[in-house]
């Protein structure tokens, strides 16, 4: 086949000035040259295509492909990881992974939660809040854990995110609402193990490849997998497959089939 390959690479994100952090959701060049080879090496013709906007450019000047790999983040909005899916959509290009519908869902995590929830699936108790003041108005029990309620890569994620008095959780919701330029996610703190699921597949015939542990060294961040254990690494990871990663990987299996998940992914 002739497959198109779209990606948001980090190094052109960083050469037009965006920042470590800004970037932090996209890939580096080896990561694309990778998938590039693994394509190829299966046979396949590979035309790198890069992000939204030259897909736009691609598509408008008439070029077509067979299949779409497609691993492009987005940069703006709730549904930049939509972006590509919506388009390839409009022009009837057939593409992997996961619709614009499922895309623009699941990037907003309190929307998820409330599917989720719907689902009969356990999640903490939680509330979005767009401004400072309307802290005053959740009712959950302390500690809380506070972060972006649209961001991936742990970015906005910090020590100061896990909040134990009153007073500090609307003085971190409006730091991050200011930076990040979108609402807060207001969590009951869920202590435990830090597990991430990769799943293939399709609805009924989706299946778990395996259950990840993040385990943090002494120099980690306390209470959470941050934007700095990560920037830094001080993380490790293992595979376990003990009575709870079984129980992580039932949960995880239940949202991606409800929420409508396709092809392969994760679910943390």
């Amino acid at each position: 086949m002739r497959i198109g390959f779209t990606y948001d690479l980090r190094d052109d994100y960083l050469r037009q000035g965006y920042s470590e952090e800004d970037t932090a959701e996209f890939d580096a060049a080896e990561t694309i040259d990778a998938i590039e080879s693994a394509l190829r090496s299966l046979g396949h013709a590979v035309d790198r295509i890069g992000g939204v906007e030259p897909l736009v450019a691609r598509l408008a000047a008439g070029d077509r492909w067979d299949l779409v790999f497609n691993y492009a983040e987005g940069m703006f909005g709730f549904a930049r990881e939509a972006q590509v899916p919506a388009l390839l959509d409009a022009f009837q290009v057939p593409y992997t992974f996961s619709d614009g519908l499922v895309f623009a869902l699941t990037l907003h995590k309190g929307l998820t939660k409330h599917v989720v929830r719907g689902l009969g699936l356990p999640t903490p108790d939680f509330a979005v809040v767009s401004s400072a003041d309307e802290v005053a108005r959740v009712r959950l029990p302390y500690p809380l854990f506070v972060k972006p309620v649209a961001s991936g890569s742990s970015i906005g994620i910090t020590a100061a995110s896990h909040v134990s008095e009153p007073a500090a959780p609307a003085a971190v919701c409006a730091r991050l609402i200011e930076k990040y330029r979108q609402p807060a996610l207001v969590e009951t703190y869920l202590p435990g193990r830090e597990l991430t699921v990769g799943i293939s597949g399709t609805g009924a015939r989706a299946r778990v490849l395996g259950v990840m542990e993040v385990v943090f060294t002494a120099e980690a961040e306390a209470h959470g997998y941050s934007y700095a254990n990560k920037k830094l690494v001080h993380a490790q990871y293992r595979i376990v497959n003990d009575a709870a990663a079984a129980e992580a990987a039932d949960i995880a299996l239940g949202a991606w089939t409800g929420l409508g998940c396709r092809d392969a992914g994760r679910s943390a």
